[in-house]
């Protein structure tokens, strides 16, 4: 996903939730949580992604010239693993997402399974808020990476993205990936968000000292902090 700080999208994620709105259309870009769902606006892309998964930023300007010699070159050799491969990675970075997926899938088709072409679609698709289609790529990477934490965690937040939430799924995708890395920052801030949303105060408030004990000087803790504490205002 073209993100750009996860982090604060989940933590917009958070406060939309405590005032009692939540984004149209999420963000994908996933503070990381944080960033899909009705959650953060395109341009409020979230922090916490994991660290192989591309930063999200705004869509850059077509390079028009670029593109059509990708794609021309793509359209040549259309058995060739490694254009469809790069032609995707070049479509996805122009912001071009429903380009970018048909060149992947073709790299797809010609060698079935590959991890990291299953991740870039799961990219593309949470990138584009189409979070339904990026848990399906997701949980194939998973098949073949079962201890990918990164990309758990991005599962998790498809879940947690979309709209209407599915904050236990969410939360079991998160805790997941806590069993395999238990001070991975990205899922604890994820983590303390879901539940945060789901209005488990207490579970919430407990995943938060974890991430203050991993993360001390975490430029999220301060905004987490206040909203958990207005939480407990009307509790």
């Amino acid at each position: 996903m073209k993100k750009d700080n996860i982090l604060y999208s989940i933590i917009g994620v958070l406060l939309g939730f405590i005032v009692g709105f939540m984004f149209a259309n999420s963000a994908n870009q996933r503070g990381y949580a944080a960033q899909p769902t009705s959650a953060v606006a395109p341009q409020q892309q979230m922090e916490g992604l994991p660290p192989d998964h591309p930063p999200i930023a705004q869509k850059p300007a077509d390079n028009s010239a670029e593109l059509d010699a990708v794609a021309k070159l793509a359209k040549e050799k259309p058995q060739d693993f490694e254009t469809q491969r790069k032609a995707g990675e070049v479509f996805y970075n122009a912001g071009r997402y429903d380009d970018a997926g048909k060149y992947w899938e073709a790299a797809l088709r010609l060698r079935p399974g590959d991890a990291d072409v299953l991740v870039s679609l799961g990219n593309t698709a949470f990138d584009d808020e189409k979070f339904e289609q990026a848990e399906k790529w997701y949980a194939l990477a998973l098949v073949k990476r079962p201890d990918d934490v990164n990309v758990r965690t991005d599962y998790g937040l498809t879940f947690l993205l979309r709209e209407p939430p599915s904050f236990d799924r969410a939360i079991s995708e998160f805790r997941g990936s806590l069993e395999r890395d238990p001070t991975h920052v990205q899922t604890l801030q994820n983590l303390t968000v879901a539940l945060a949303r789901k209005g488990d105060a207490d579970a919430a408030r407990e995943a938060l000292a974890r991430l203050e004990a991993v993360s001390p000087n975490n430029p999220a803790l301060p905004r987490l902090r206040s909203e958990l504490e207005k939480i407990g205002e009307t509790d």
